[in-house]
């Protein structure tokens, strides 16, 4: 008569993986909620309908090509930039039309930093949608 070796039981590592899950759980519940939430009576502002307006110092390219500063037209951006002082042209902005070309725009870009800009800024809207 043969005896048949006892079988041995494979444990599953299910367990293991529970105990991983629950504990990967409860730290994104924890570490979610590090920010304080807003005021339940807390009413936020809308932006849509406010009338945007450029910075004062900024240069504004209209769509055909035009150039402000202030409200006054600009002949040139390079004779601009050379009657900047140097603190102002460290960053020059320019808001430019929605519907100005994009190569416009880059030859502008060019132009000011030919001219002695060291950085040039664009200016845009930003949308939260």
């Amino acid at each position: 008569m043969r005896i048949k070796p006892p079988a041995t039981a494979q444990k599953e590592p299910t367990i293991a993986l529970i105990n991983i899950v629950f504990l990967m759980l409860i730290f994104f519940m924890i570490a979610g909620t590090l920010a304080v939430p807003l005021d339940k009576d807390l009413t936020l502002i809308e932006a849509k309908d406010l009338e945007g307006r450029e910075p004062p110092d900024a240069l504004v390219i209209h769509a055909d090509g035009r150039l402000t500063l202030r409200g006054e037209v600009l002949p040139d951006a390079a004779a601009h930039v050379a009657a900047l002082t140097e603190d102002d042209r460290e960053a020059l902005r320019i808001v430019p039309d929605r519907n100005l070309p994009a190569r416009d725009l880059v030859q502008l870009g060019n132009a000011l930093r030919a001219a002695g800009a060291k950085r040039v800024l664009i200016v845009s809207e930003r949308a939260l949608q």
